[in-house]
């Protein structure tokens, strides 16, 4: 079933000016693809985060990439992906007849785990 995979690299955007739920709409996309495939599929998301969440992918295959020389890049896969709360900045907004209505700006922190595992080839 699920097997254990070493984590080759990591990569983590902390304090990224989005709500963590918004952010895990998009990472929840890519959890578990060839690095290849998650690329392709940032690209084509209509969602502001999905940039930024690209950005940390592939800051991820770098990292990878300088950590060993004998990594193959085609085998990469994202084996975590996952969002964290950040610290939320407490604001105040006017409201009628003098009042003040609190609001919370979010942020979030996206971090990428890559794995390696085999290509399977397509036998027909």
């Amino acid at each position: 079933m699920a097997q254990e995979t070493a984590v080759l690299a990591k990569a983590e955007a902390r304090y990224i000016r989005v709500s963590p739920q918004k952010a895990r709409l998009v990472v929840d996309m890519i959890r578990g693809q060839q690095a290849g495939d998650a690329i392709n599929i940032l690209s084509a998301t209509n969602k502001r985060i999905a940039p930024a969440v690209e950005k940390v992918l592939r800051s991820a295959i770098a990292n990878a990439e300088n950590k060993s020389e004998d990594i193959d890049v085609d085998k990469l896969f994202v084996a975590e992906a996952y969002v964290n709360e950040g610290p939320r900045q407490k604001r105040i907004r006017p409201a009628p007849m003098g009042r003040a209505y609190r609001y919370q700006r979010r942020t979030a922190h996206i971090v990428v785990k890559l794995g390696e595992r085999a290509v399977e080839e397509e036998v027909e």
